[in-house]
């Protein structure tokens, strides 16, 4: 079908439409079993007996657990470009099917090579689905909601954790690691309903009627490098490695953390790791409404401080916290609620790249910074090793606060109408304000 130059766009609609939520609802599940077959592996670890059925050492677990970080660079680039040049839709389904199936072989995996093959193919599909989904959204809603639908679509995180959460200790102990793996490939059956139901970007479309939309990888990468978008291109992925630092540094050994150094066991660490989410959900929300309301920077880099307390409190801070107490839990809630600051990360990136790039500026800037936390888990491990996982986890702490501080050199884009831009805007590099 093609987008006509005087056919008004998604994002031009005053109101928010049904098509609107039917976007961000198919974006919002495939975003819940992409991030859900991510941190699973990290649940498995310490709730079954999957390490000791392959004969796995600490550091080979370590590696297992960043495997599929690592691949959703590459995921991120292809994905993204991919979909800047054939469409957002069919890639999105792409994406969904290639990490649902290596969550599928992870449960036939024999040893430690098998398993490692399997989660890099996960984390090659997981690569690509974020960039899609959140460009798909970023692009067809309201500037006036696009902070409220990115934060909306981001806190699918939430709910993969949560369900995480419960597969990890609740089912996996019972029906076994190979299962559990078996059984969360299923949402890939959702790729029928976005088929039929779900509609394509209509910037896209009028982009590729234009014929400016055949860019290779090695062109786009060109062009986010180039002298128009090389500021915003480095700030944004700065901006991103330490936010995402801050949190995987916290989530990849967080269950092993509280099991093997708190002692605690496997149902009060469901439960803190509830309140975790619980936060988030919340946090998500509240950081929509606020930075679509204050500005995108201010409302980041709240939230990046709130982040920073509770991390601190739950890790070095949890003897003087009074430990597994009602405290605890306040100060894992808050963490989750800083956590927040994820929603705006989507709707910063698509408003600060055009349009012939944006999938792929999203895919790469996210999983670069993303596979860059192959490090964390081997880090945490190494500090673990000499003093605690919990002072492993600790080092969250610096970079959350140094991601609120970076997001000042970007520029303030709250209400952007991304059908006017020509190219991204420039970042604000005068210094923190």
């Amino acid at each position: 079908m093609h987008q006509q130059e005087n056919t008004p766009l998604l994002s031009e609609s005053p109101t928010v439409l049904p098509i609107h939520r039917k976007i961000l609802g198919f974006s919002f599940i495939g975003w819940v079993f992409d991030f859900y077959d991510l941190v699973l592996l990290s649940f498995l670890v310490a709730s079954t007996t999957l390490t000791t059925d392959l004969a796995l050492s600490q550091k080979e677990v370590a590696v297992l657990l960043g495997t599929a970080l690592a691949f959703s660079a590459v995921g991120g680039i292809f994905g993204g470009a991919l979909a800047d040049r054939y469409g957002r839709k069919p890639l999105l389904m792409i994406t969904i099917l290639i990490y649902s199936f290596g969550t599928l072989l992870s449960g036939f995996a024999t040893g430690y090579w098998t398993l490692l093959i399997a989660r890099a193919i996960t984390g090659f599909g997981i690569g690509g689905e974020w960039a899609v989904a959140h460009a798909l959204v970023g692009e067809t809603v309201p500037p006036h909601v696009r902070g409220r639908y990115g934060s909306y679509l981001q806190s699918g995180s939430a709910f993969a954790r949560f369900f995480a959460t419960l597969a990890g200790t609740m089912l996996a102990p019972w029906i076994g690691w190979r299962a559990t793996f078996m059984i969360s490939a299923v949402p890939a059956l959702i790729v029928v309903f976005i088929r039929s139901q779900m509609p394509e970007s209509d910037i896209w479309l009028r982009l590729k009627n234009a014929g400016r939309v055949a860019m290779s990888p090695w062109q786009v990468v060109t062009e986010m490098v180039g002298p128009a978008l090389r500021k915003t291109t480095a700030v944004a992925m700065t901006l991103t490695t330490l936010n995402m630092s801050a949190f995987w540094f916290k989530t990849i050994w967080l269950p092993t953390y509280l099991v093997q150094g708190r002692g605690l066991t496997l149902g009060q660490v469901a439960a803190l790791l509830l309140m975790d989410q619980i936060g988030s959900l919340f946090g998500y929300v509240a950081f929509g409404q606020l930075a679509d309301r204050w500005g995108r920077r201010p409302s980041f880099t709240l939230f990046s401080v709130l982040k920073a307390i509770g991390l601190l409190m739950v890790t070095v801070g949890w003897n003087v916290a009074g430990g597994y107490t009602w405290v605890i839990f306040g100060f894992m809630l808050l963490v989750g609620f800083g956590e927040g600051n994820w929603g705006g990360v989507g709707p910063m990136l698509n408003e600060v790249f055009p349009t012939k790039v944006r999938a792929s500026a999203l895919g790469i800037i996210y999983n670069f910074s993303r596979g860059a936390q192959f490090l964390a888990p081997i880090a945490i491990a190494w500090v673990a090793s000499r003093s605690t996982f919990g002072a492993g986890i600790a080092l969250a702490v610096p970079f959350a606060l140094l991601a609120g501080l970076a997001v000042w050199l970007l520029p303030e884009t709250r209400g952007l109408r991304l059908k006017q831009e020509a190219q991204a805007p420039a970042p604000n590099t005068a210094g923190l304000r």
